[in-house]
This record gives structure tokens, sequence and C-alpha cells, in this order.
């Protein structure tokens, strides 16, 4: 299948949702292409056990790709406590809550602008 190369707010909006259909935690959204060169944005979310982040990272991956967009990478299934899914100008964090606290992406992306996720659900 040929990707359809979404643009960033395509994959957000179908990401967001997919995340909030399957009742993602803490659901935040940094900015960070005035940053880094990494990504354009961060989407952060949190699950409340193993399970729910693997069906979380599952529900985005099924959605975006039902749209045409791969992932061009994906890390972190087999131990299912920080899910990453690289879709260049995006990347999806799906983490288990303590895992989440740990590593602090908020903290460490702070420079990052926080986006408003709510323009983004339906």
């Amino acid at each position: 299948m040929m990707a359809k190369n979404l643009d960033d707010t395509q994959i957000l909006r179908t990401a967001v949702n997919a995340l909030d259909d399957k009742k993602g935690d803490e659901l935040k959204l940094i900015k960070i292409a005035d940053v880094s060169s990494l990504a354009n944005y961060f989407l952060i979310a949190t699950g409340n056990s193993s399970t729910h982040v693997k069906t979380l990272a599952d529900e985005v991956e099924a959605k975006l790709k039902a749209q045409g967009e791969m992932p061009r990478r994906t890390e972190g299934y087999r131990g299912a406590d920080w899910i990453i899914l690289d879709y260049a100008s995006v990347i999806v964090h799906v983490f288990y809550k303590e895992t989440r606290e740990f590593y602090d992406l908020e903290r460490l992306w702070e420079e990052g602008e926080e986006v408003d996720i709510s323009a983004f659900l339906k």
C-alpha cells in the first residue's frame, strides 16, 4: 500500500481520536518543531496496564494504516511500558503510568509548545 503522506493535522486528528476512543489517559500534544529537528510534534498518552498500552498503540496504528499512513518504525511492543510510533513529523508515545512519570517527557521537552488537543477531537 502506498503511503498517502497525510499532513500533521490529519495524523494528529486520527491519532488523538484513536487514543481518546480507547480511553487513553492524560493526552498531551507538544509542538517541538521550533526546538528540534526530530519531529514537529510529540503526542503522549498513558495506558493503565501493559495490555491497555498495546491496545492504544494498536488503535493508532490501525486507524492511520486505514488511511494509508504507515509508521517509519515502532518500538517498545515487547515490554509494552513505552511504545513509540514514529510517523516522521509526528511521534506518538504511549506510556504505562509509572514509566511516563519516570521519563517525564513533558519536562524534557518543556521548551516545546503545549498544544490544546480539543481542536483535534471529533
